[in-house]
């Protein structure tokens, strides 16, 4: 079996390399930059490097891991080129427009909309890590516009990654992943800059930096131009996400600026309810 992975970076890379391990799987990778090409090539994450025509000629599966703003573009390109038997899967953060951008495509039913909720906060090839998926959740979006076999190959994908696939419509995966996971990457960024304005003796953040700072921060790492893309391409439900976290933080200022300690404390509590969803 022939699977091409486009984006060789944390998720295409991790993806290539826990596949590259699989029996009767040849991975071949694509990526604009020759860095990349090269670093994902001595790591092993790919048994060989190719121009996107190559990648894509008698592919099986096609599998795309490029920033979601990218992945518009590229898409209907791909799908021009492949052949009727090839299953295109994409692994962006966002959904609704990448399904809009390919909705009228004649080879839509070729394609899988899929989002593996794993990752870390670094990027490129060297972030590669086997067994990033396994035990992680999946979604696939959309599921009734593709083939029955187009999905029955990525859910074997997926399965064999280790991961647990639900399905939810497209708009619905954005608004609920910009709460959970969109608006926590904003939070962590500006409170990165929240800090370094405070701080500037970046030695003493160090220092005095505990667990629970690190924990919250941890995201503020993250890749600028994968993030930037995801809030551009999800803006609605961000900013909605956005609009309700000020609200909560101004009522949560008023409330210490009277020194309200009985309703600071309260909101607090209701807060923790949030253990009842994260057990």
């Amino acid at each position: 079996m022939k699977i091409t992975v486009i984006g060789l970076g944390l998720i295409g890379g991790s993806i290539a390399r826990d596949l590259k391990s699989q029996l009767n799987i040849k991975v071949f990778g694509v990526d604009l930059s020759e860095q990349h090409q090269q670093l994902a090539f001595e790591l092993g994450l790919v048994h060989e490097i190719a121009s996107l025509d190559d990648g894509l000629k008698d592919a099986d599966i096609v599998i795309v891991s490029i920033p979601v703003d990218k992945i518009e573009g590229l898409l209907p390109d791909i799908l021009d080129k492949i052949s009727s038997r090839t299953t295109v899967i994409d692994v962006g953060s966002t959904k609704h427009e990448i399904c809009l951008s390919i909705a009228s495509h004649h080879k839509r039913n070729r394609f899988v909309a899929a989002h593996p909720l794993a990752g870390t906060e670094y990027s490129g090839p060297s972030a590669a890590l086997k067994g990033l998926f396994q035990n992680k959740k999946n979604i696939i979006c959309d599921s009734d516009k593709s083939d029955k076999d187009a999905l029955e190959s990525a859910l074997k994908l997926f399965e064999s990654l280790g991961m647990i696939t639900t399905f939810m419509a497209s708009e619905e995966h954005d608004k609920h992943l910009a709460y959970i996971s969109h608006l926590s990457h904003v939070s962590s960024f500006m409170l990165g800059l929240t800090v370094l304005d405070i701080e500037k003796d970046e030695s003493q953040i160090f220092d005095l930096a505990g667990t629970g700072f690190e924990s919250t921060v941890r995201l503020a790492k993250s890749n600028p131009k994968t993030w930037a893309a995801i809030f551009s391409k999800n803006k609605k439900y961000v900013l909605e996400a956005l609009d309700s976290y000020i609200n909560h933080l101004e009522n949560f200022r008023t409330l210490i600026l009277n020194d309200d300690v009985e309703n600071t404390e309260k909101l607090m509590t209701f807060s923790n309810d949030i253990k009842r969803i994260l057990k």
